[in-house]
């Protein structure tokens, strides 16, 4: 099956490159890149003047318009926050013209408050998709610590856990639920410090897109959604760096150009070593010793115009000692490596392809000590590929992606209770998936991209197809009907803990263990009738099919068949998501609100019924706010409202005897229907100030001051039951107080 669907790979490019030949149509194609630092721009607009016929640039920075009728044409380059370029060119019949293009960054005016604005680019979002760019990851108030998730957290349709965890809950679905891919490398948890933010360094990310559903086919393996970054390639004219200094870690990164290409390193590593070694000496249970690291590296090879390699890297890490009381220590150590190979070739100017060779490694280390029991656990995530991609425009209204994904996949997981062995297993399988789809424009109202991705698991031969297909029609010119539908399937599971995400354990389908499926349903409306402002609506309903989880009722698994550990269900999530934003001018931000409901329903459990899991919340608002105060001084505020979590409350306690005549005493407890009950409602501000200013006239830098949660609300994380008291007594266990943070960064 693999050696056909490699044949099939190279019949298409063959017939691409003939067609190629043939053609009497001109084309144009190329790169295009940041004036200043070389870094190539992905979506960017390209648009012939007078025409219909356009572009955009993909995830290389590469475009490519084909079907040009021969003649004389003004070409529109644009960006946001770039100056937009005209091109003039004269094509001949069958010409193929190659155009590389530097676009300048420009800033806001603010003496008389003129912005470019570039409605083209606002107006190209697909059904599902949001990009999430790196100055706002920067400047949106953060809890100690700018991060990607944080920020992704803030769009309509996604949800946080609580203010401890950077987990993604997207459109009903669990964490493990969404694909995250570093370079085109999977990342199977990307954590640092207990799950308080993503490993994801701010200042080594070029690019962050985001899939909440209804996604091509070009990706898979995740029931939910596609969390897709994309790391800098490093500045190609100059050297350049910065520095940060803050409360919980420091950053730095330098960046520039060798004599055959790029390359950039950024490292970041905890600082809060100090302020842990003060807290102990007057708070109980403090960690005895805490730190975590980063390590971001990529080299660039650009052997020609139609050649260019690419090296990266990733390390990080996490390693924590937390005594409690005296009786019982935790330590922790967890992390990632990634390490990707990619070449980008261009055949032909219609003709552009990706080959990329790609490791991942997951791995946690939790030990326990209770009164001298030790209990050890050694989980393992191994995913070596090898993938490729090939892109071909025959025609200006098609764009034909094709490519095929081979990999080897092993998880690891070893229980150990006071020295003995309880749990052992290995799991391993070969998976191969490959997809072809279509993007087709019939004429300037219709968008049609259809596709169809097929997915092997080698350890239970399990063969599966997902078609899919996006509908958008324009109405008029800046207001589209959108509609999305896909099957999706899912062959691994992640057991999560909420307090620690370093406790997390990914399993996988086996003999006797299915995978998950599921349907997803999307419509869309997106408008930008008004200038500067966009405005966007969807509603989706998805399935979820064969889920499976650790049995909690299980018991003992020791000697138990892999299959017999697992329970099996179903589940839903449907929603109503509402977007109003203002991208550029003096003030810019959005707002954002979801209603939303998940379920899910488990033979056996709650009566059979469907019950909400912990992280469904009906209502999510989110407003999140820049203003420019001066050319130096920005002003920035989030204010966020959810519908409390839902949680399973206890009715009533009551003591049981084995006999009358007997001293043994068994608790009893009544509780409520699973999850039927609600923590009050959440709802934050936060508040920063950004001034931009000079380092002794030797780099540029920037101040940030922030305050999180400025009026100190007390949202409640969870209760805690004391059941040996009578009655019971409840404790709250609140979230952070009013928390203020600053940090310092040299831009050089």
């Amino acid at each position: 099956m693999i050696l056909n669907k490699g044949s099939l790979l190279l019949v298409i490019l063959s017939l691409a490159i003939w067609y190629d030949i043939q053609a009497q149509d001109a084309s144009i194609s190329g790169y295009i890149s940041d004036n200043t630092t070389g870094e190539t721009l992905i979506s960017a607009n390209v648009q012939i003047l007078e025409t219909n016929l356009g572009s955009t640039s993909n995830t290389s920075g590469y475009y490519t318009v084909s079907g040009i009728p021969p003649g004389s044409y003004e070409i529109r380059y644009s960006y946001i926050g770039y100056e937009s370029h005209i091109e003039e060119v004269e094509l001949s019949p069958g010409e193929r013209h190659r155009i590389d293009v530097d676009l300048i960054p420009v800033g806001m005016v603010l003496d008389d408050f003129i912005v470019e604005s570039d409605r083209e680019r606002e107006a190209m979002r697909s059904i599902g998709r949001a990009e999430v760019s790196t100055e706002l990851i920067k400047q949106v108030p953060s809890v100690l610590q700018a991060d990607v998730f944080r920020s992704i957290q803030l769009l309509p349709g996604v949800k946080a856990a609580s203010d401890f965890s950077s987990g993604l809950y997207i459109r009903g679905g669990s964490p493990d639920q969404t694909l995250i891919l570093l370079d085109r490398t999977t990342v199977y948890n990307p954590t640092h410090f207990f799950g308080f933010f993503s490993t994801f360094n701010p200042d080594a990310i070029k690019d962050v897109r985001l899939y909440k559903g209804g996604y091509p086919a070009e990706y898979g393996g995740r029931l939910g959604s596609v969390v897709d970054i994309y790391n800098k390639d490093g500045n190609r004219n100059e050297l350049s760096g910065t520095v940060s200094l803050g409360m919980l870690s420091s950053r730095a990164m330098i960046e520039g150009p060798y004599s055959k290409g790029s390359y950039i390193l950024a490292v970041r590593r905890s600082t809060l070593e100090p302020v842990l070694a003060v807290l102990q000496n007057t708070y109980d249970n403090i960690p005895s010793s805490f730190y975590f690291y980063d390590l971001n590296a990529k080299v660039n090879l650009d052997l020609n115009n139609n050649n260019r390699f690419s090296f990266s890297a990733y390390t990080g890490q996490d390693d924590v000692a937390f005594p409690f009381g005296d009786d019982l220590d935790i330590n922790l150590t967890y992390g990632n490596r990634t390490a990707s190979a990619n070449w980008t070739h261009v055949f032909s100017n219609n003709v552009f392809t990706n080959f990329t060779f790609t490791g991942s490694q997951y791995f946690n280390y939790p030990f326990f000590e209770i009164g001298g029991t030790s209990l050890e656990r050694r989980n393992f995530v191994y995913d070596f590929s090898g993938k490729g991609d090939i892109e071909w425009l025959p025609s200006n209204s098609h764009s034909i992606q094709t490519g095929i994904w081979l990999g080897n996949l092993i998880l690891k997981l070893n229980d150990r209770f006071d020295g003995s062995e309880s749990f052992n297993t290995r799991n391993q399988t070969n998976y191969a998936t490959f997809y072809l789809q279509d993007t087709w424009r019939p004429n300037a109202l219709w968008n049609i991209n259809f596709g169809v991705r097929g997915n092997y698991f080698s350890n239970n031969h399990d063969i599966r197809l997902d078609p899919r297909l996006s509908l958008e029609y324009y109405l008029t010119s800046n207001t589209r009907l959108q509609l999305a539908y896909g099957r999706y399937n899912q062959f691994l599971t992640l057991i999560t803990n909420e307090a620690f995400s370093g406790f997390d354990v990914w399993l996988m389908t086996d003999e006797g263990v299915s995978p998950a499926y599921g349907d997803q349903f999307v419509f869309g409306f997106k408008n930008s009738s008004f200038d500067n402002f966009n405005i966007e609506i969807e509603a989706y309903y998805r399935t979820m099919r064969d889920l499976f989880e650790l049995d909690p009722f299980s018991g003992d698994v020791a000697g138990r068949e892999y299959q017999d550990i697992f329970r099996f269900g179903k589940g839903y999530a449907t929603g109503l998501e509402f977007l109003f934003q203002k991208e550029v001018g003096r003030l810019s931000g959005f707002l954002s609100y979801t209603f939303g409901l998940t379920r899910r329903q488990f033979d056996g459990f709650n009566n059979n019924e469907y019950y909400p899991p912990k992280y469904d919340r009906t209502n999510d608002f989110n407003i999140v706010g820049s203003y420019a105060l001066s050319k130096r001084w920005n002003a920035m505020a989030v204010l966020s409202y959810a519908t409390g979590q839902a949680y399973t409350q206890p009715l009533g306690r009551g003591i049981l005897r084995d006999d009358p005549f007997s001293n043994n005493i068994v608790d009893a407890v009544v509780v409520g229907k699973m999850n039927a009950s609600r923590l009050p409602a959440y709802h934050r501000l936060d508040i920063g100030m950004s001034r931009k200013g000079s380092f002794f006239g030797l780099a540029d830098s920037e101040l940030q001051l922030q305050v999180i949660n400025v009026y100190s609300r007390r949202n409640i994380w969870f209760y805690n039951y004391r059941f040996d008291e009578n009655p019971i007594e409840r404790d709250e266990i609140a979230l952070l107080p009013i928390l203020p943070t600053v940090s310092y960064t040299i831009n050089f």
